[in-house]
Parts: C-alpha cells; structure tokens; sequence
C-alpha cells in the first residue's frame, strides 16, 4: 500500500476522545514520521531495501525516540516528522536484534511530548489498544488485543509474548501501540495473519513489548547494544513447512551460505536435539553458546541424511556502524 500525504483510517476505525481516559491527541502528537536512507552495499539493502519509512515515538524529552529495528539498521541518514511540521534529522543509536526495538536520537528540537512507557505485562486478549502511525486520529486505529503468544520469525528471531492486534494498521512499521491509559506498550513490527481455533485466519498486527525495552536500555544508549556476549547467528530464513523445519532462504555471504547449506534442506536436529518448531529450532540454535560456536545441524537434502557444520557469528559484525553526524 503506497504511502500518501492524504492517506487516513476510515473514520469508524479511528480512536475518539470520549473513548479515552487520557488526552488522546496528546499522546498521538508524540508518534513520529521517520525516512531513513540506506547505502546500496549495506548487507540489508537487498532484503529491506534503501529507502524505508515508517514511525518512531519520542519516549524522553532529550529527543531520544523508540522505533523498530529494521526501518533504521544500517542507515546513514534518518529525518523525523511529527505532525506539529518541520523535520529534523536523527542519529542511530542502537538496534537489538534480540527484542527487534531500534533507538535514535533526534538532532534538532522536536515541538512534542514525549510518550511515557507502560507496561504490557498485564495486556491481554480482549483489551482495547490504539495502533498509531504519525499524523495524529487520522492515522490511527482503535484495536482490540486479539492474542499474547509466542512469535517466531524466520529471520532467527523469537518472542515469548508478542503482542497482537486486531483490525490491522496498514503502516504498522514504528507504530505506537499505546495502552488504555495512554502510555506506550508496544512497537509496531509485522502485519501477520492469525487464527485462534475455529475462527477465520484475519489480518493482524504484531507488536514488541514494551517490558522488553527498560532491562536493556541502558546498555543501549552506553554500547548501542545490549551488554552481553551476541547469539550465535546463521544467515538462514527457515519455515515450519508440514510440521518440518524447512531452509527457505540463505543469506549472501553469511555463515549458513559458507557452510553449504541449501535452499529445501530439511533441517532435522541441531546437534543430537531434534527441533520440531521455528522457536525450539532457533533457542537450540542460541542454547550451543555465544556468536562463534559451531553449530551442527542433522539435514536431509534431496531424501538423504547430511551433517552441515556452522561457524556461527555476530550478526552486527556484517553490518555497517552508524555514521556519526
């Protein structure tokens, strides 16, 4: 869905003040335009693209804004929007790979407030949210939690309780999702299906946590990363496929790549441990030890049984660093 200046949610999905006990327009100014430009030879550049836009959200008056990762990873400029107008341009702080949240910090003075940060320990299915990109009501759309759950994404990634809600916005990228008493509870991350039972599958949106943000936000701001030893990382997109864990993809000079691993490989057992989901494969993965231990994986290619041996790495050691303004 292209991105227009006059785009707006139909207005009886969008959030009404009568609705809130908090100052709904308040809390809306604080969500973010954020355009982030990506060099051509950055290692994301040909899965996330050059130039990505979504929302960010000012979480501290300093100018110190939370959005996701994916939008600002490698970038060399960022510019930031809010809806009072003007824009200033933003410096990558950090990103953590593990929670998906992405740090920057504006360079100019942003006319805002900033959100405070909730909890969403307590959020469960059935509680009234607002998804929200930048440009106030029009842009957002009062939700309902549809579902806490696990997600596990084919990129090594996994949530323990992945917040999902329900009607989807269609700019979910940096998206506030913002509590019943109008603190921030979460970031926008995917637009997924979800199905629960019987019911239809529907079209939802995925959001990290906010709880996952104040354990780690101090080594975040000190060392752009959380202060601990990195997971090891692959450099394969894998799928649950018939109840297997299939290898979808691999990436371009990464680990899994320099191993000889395969597109179709059916990945049976890390080590001797047979893996029977995406999350259990990945936490197999992470449980061998930090970035650089070798990982064994038990495959089958074309029906016959293969051990491939990996020497994982450090994710960030493919990355370009932020430039510094």
């Amino acid at each position: 869905m292209p991105r227009t200046a006059d785009w707006e949610i139909p207005g009886e999905f969008q959030p009404k003040p009568e609705d809130c006990a908090f100052d709904l327009d308040r809390a809306l100014s604080a969500v973010l335009g954020l355009k982030a430009t990506i060099p051509d030879d950055a290692f994301t550049a040909p899965v996330l693209g050059t130039e990505r836009a979504g929302s960010g959200v000012l979480i501290r008056r300093d100018g110190l804004v939370l959005t996701i990762g994916y939008l600002i990873t490698e970038a060399e400029s960022i510019w930031l929007t809010s809806a009072a107008g003007g824009a200033v341009p933003g410096h990558v702080l950090a990103y953590d790979q593990e929670s998906g949240f992405g740090l920057v910090q504006a360079l100019g003075r942003l006319p805002v407030p900033a959100l405070e940060l909730g909890s969403g320990q307590r959020v469960g299915a059935g509680d009234r949210v607002i998804m929200a990109a930048e440009g106030g009501r029009r842009h957002a759309v009062a939700a309902i939690v549809v579902a806490r759950q696990e997600f596990a994404g084919y990129w090594e990634y996994v949530l323990d309780r992945a917040i999902f809600t329900a009607p989807a916005h269609p700019f979910w990228g940096g998206a506030a999702l913002i509590g019943a008493d109008g603190r921030l509870i979460g970031i926008g991350s995917l637009h997924v299906q979800h199905a629960s039972g019987r019911e239809l599958r529907r079209d939802v949106n995925m959001a990290v946590p906010i709880d996952l943000l104040p354990p780690i936000l101090d080594d975040l701001l000190t060392y752009g990363r959380p202060n601990r030893p990195p997971r090891p990382w692959l450099g394969l997109y894998a799928a649950e496929v018939e109840d297997a864990i299939v290898v979808a993809g691999i990436a371009e000079r990464g680990p899994a790549s320099r191993a000889g691993l395969k597109p179709g490989d059916r990945v049976l057992a890390v080590r001797d441990e047979p893996v029977g989901s995406l999350a259990s494969f990945w936490r197999k993965i992470w449980a061998v030890g930090p970035a650089g231990s070798e990982i064994v994986l038990q495959v089958v290619r074309d029906g016959e049984p293969m051990t491939v041996r990996i020497a994982s790495a450090d994710r960030g050691q493919f990355l370009k660093a932020p430039k510094l303004h």
